[in-house]
Formats: structure tokens, sequence, C-alpha cells
């Protein structure tokens, strides 16, 4: 079911409510003054009495639909009409206080057909009435002026109610247009965020082991002892990732650094890129122990281990210097590479890796920089500013 079809749903059920309550009013007018039913009785005893139970029914089979039905809407329009109609006739005609109730029919079809559905319908109430009014002979007629104001009574009555139903539906229309592009940019930033939690963690780790497997083969006939440790190292890195990849998939929080361990983590991965790969990294922090929020330090290991990889993938560097200074207010942080470097001109080369760097420094509320240019290696800088929590 649409909005709109739950909206015109619940507006039918309670309208229906309404027309139980008016009808049930309307055989208590006729018990405490019966003169309003003088010239047929019986008539009017039979219209109002089936009136109630035909308000009753509808009110059953309103409740019990879950869709708005296009059949049912036009049959209690027509239903409204004729039953009204017969009321009006059977209970003094041109001087009976029921006229009111032909606002049943209008409101259901302004609820479906809008201003052209309720005017339609005062149109037809208006016939009805008139044909009434100037075809029999009433006690205390009414003048044509009375019949003049209730036909505009209905007229402006309907538009006004169809005018309401058409602006609502308007509405519905425009808040199911921004729920459908709510939806689709919260779809996009969801798969945004898992292609970068993919890219920095198991596709990072998928890279490292790559690395380690390419430092075996080159092992594998110099140095036996240190081939075997590294396959344990593998061995381990491996158990370790496919926890990851568990985690991701179960929706968990990855925690790619325990809280505390940033420096002894970097240190970890420059170990292996020193003995491993020959790629001299120099690391400088001040002080010596850095006092960051776990949340920061996660995203710090996943940005500087990223630029680590890049120029151990593809800088054909032999130096690299990463620097980390803690300020009462601020991290700043840097990585150098004496490598090929790259041109920032070319969107090509700035993929998802340096996208997501940019992008979690700023969700810390910081600022990263790039320079670099063909032949003259490359520099990673940020700053960070630190939160009283993040503070020692």
């Amino acid at each position: 079911m649409t909005p709109q079809d739950h909206w015109i749903s619940q507006k039918e059920r309670i309208v229906a409510w309404f027309r139980v309550g008016f009808a049930i009013v309307a055989v208590l007018v006729i018990q405490f003054n019966p003169s309003r039913v003088a010239r047929f009785p019986l008539l009017s005893y039979f219209s109002l009495g089936s009136f109630v139970i035909y308000s009753i029914v509808l009110l059953y089979f309103v409740q019990r639909r879950r869709h708005a039905s296009e059949i049912l809407g036009i049959t209690v329009v027509c239903l409204d009409l004729i039953w009204v109609s017969f009321i009006v006739f059977s209970t003094g005609g041109a001087a009976t206080p029921f006229f009111v109730y032909y606002f049943f029919p209008i409101i259901t079809a302004s609820s479906r057909y809008g201003i052209k559905g309720a005017l339609g319908a005062a149109l037809a109430g208006i016939i009805s009435y008139g044909y009434i009014r100037f075809n029999f002979e009433w006690e205390g007629l009414l003048g044509i002026d009375r019949f003049i104001v209730r036909s505009t009574y209905l007229v402006v009555l309907a538009y006004f109610f169809g005018y309401l139903s058409e602006f609502e539906r308007k509405q519905n229309q425009k808040l199911l247009a921004l729920s459908n592009t709510a939806g689709e940019v919260a779809t996009l930033v969801e798969r945004r965020r898992i292609m970068q939690d993919v890219h920095d963690g198991l596709l990072q780790s998928l890279a490292t082991q790559i690395l380690r497997l390419e430092t075996c083969r080159k092992q594998l006939l110099q140095s036996p002892k240190e081939l075997d440790r590294e396959l344990g190292s593998i061995e381990d890195y491996t158990r370790n990732s496919m926890k990851v990849i568990r985690q991701f998939l179960a929706g968990k929080e990855i925690q790619s650094v325990p809280s505390g361990m940033l420096i002894e983590k970097l240190r970890d991965d420059l170990k292996f890129l020193r003995d491993g790969l020959g790629l001299q990294v120099i690391l400088e922090t001040a002080p010596d122990d850095l006092n960051i929020a776990g949340a920061v330090e996660q995203d710090l290991y996943l940005v500087l281990r990223e630029g680590l990889m890049n120029i151990a993938r593809h800088a054909h560097a032999s130096v690299a210097n990463v620097t980390l200074t803690q300020t009462d207010n601020e991290v700043r942080g840097s990585l150098t590479d004496d490598g090929v470097g790259f041109d920032l001109t070319q969107s090509a080369n700035q993929g998802v890796g340096l996208s997501s760097m940019k992008e979690r420094i700023e969700k810390l509320g910081g600022k990263l920089e790039i320079q670099s240019s063909p032949g003259t290696g490359a520099k990673l800088s940020f700053r960070l500013p630190l939160v009283a929590e993040s503070v020692g």
C-alpha cells in the first residue's frame, strides 16, 4: 500500500465512524421530535434505521480492508447519495434537518478524486435535493433563496474538502519523493562506508599478505630459517584477518589497533617493511608515548598504513619518514618518501585509497594535504584537533 492509499484508508475509517455516529443521532432526533416524520412516519423510520445498519456494515468492511479499494469508494459515494436523498425526502423534504448529511458523499469523493470528485458529488446532491424540493408539495416550503444558499453551501464545502485532499496528495508525493531521495542517499553513504571499510581493512590485509608472500619467495633459497619465521607470521596474520572478516560480516566494529597500541602496531609494520622489503622507515614521535582516544587511533593507523602500503607497492622508495607530534590541542603528522612520486592532477592516481585517507581525517575534524610530483617523492601531512577526552 502506498502512503497515499494508506492515508485514504485512514480517512475512510474516520468518516465511517462519523457516519455511524450521525446515523444514531438522526434516530435520536426523531425520537425526541416526532413531528419531523409526521408525513411519512414508516418511511422515515425505515430510511433512518436502514441508514444505521448500512453505516455499521460499511464501518465493518472499511475496518477489515487493509487496502483502499477503488470500487468500494465509488460504491460508497453512490450509496451515500441515495440514502441521504431518501432520508431528506422522508423526513420533511425541503425543511428536513438532515440536509447536512450530504457532506458524507462529498468527503468520500474528495478523498479519492480531489476537487473534481467532490464537486461532482455536490452537484449530484444539489440535483437530488432540488428534485425533492420542487417536485413535491411540502408544508413550510423553503424559498428559492434558501435553496440557493444550501446549494452554495454544498459547492463551497466540496471545493474546500477537494482542495484539502489534493493538497494532502501533493504533500504526500513530495514527502515520498524526499523519502526515496533520502533512502538513496543513505544507501550510497552506507555503500561508501562499506567500500571504505573493505578497502582499508580487508583489502589492505590482503595486500600485506601479498607483500609477505613476495618476501617469502625471495627467501625461499637464501634463508630457510627466515622463511620459516615469515611463514609463521603469515599464518598468524591470516588467522587475524579471518577474525576481522567474521567481525565485519557480523556487523561488529573492526578494531585494527588495540587501544593505546598505535605506536607498537606501527613499529611492527615498519619492521616488516625494513626486514622483508628493504624499505628504511624512520618513525619519530613527540612525546614518545602519544595519548590519543581509541577511535582516533583506529583512523590514524588506517591512514598511515594506507600511506605506507602505497609507498611499498608504488613509490619504489628506499627511505620513508613517519612523524607524529601531539600537543594539548592537536595531533600533527606527516609521511614522506624519496620515491618516484606521482601527478596529483591525474584523477586516475587518486583512487579509493587517497580519498579514503582524506575522508577519515576530515571525519575527525582535521585536514589532510598531499604534495607530490613525478620524480620528487611524496609528502602526506595532516592536523587533527583534539577533544578534551583525547588529551591526558
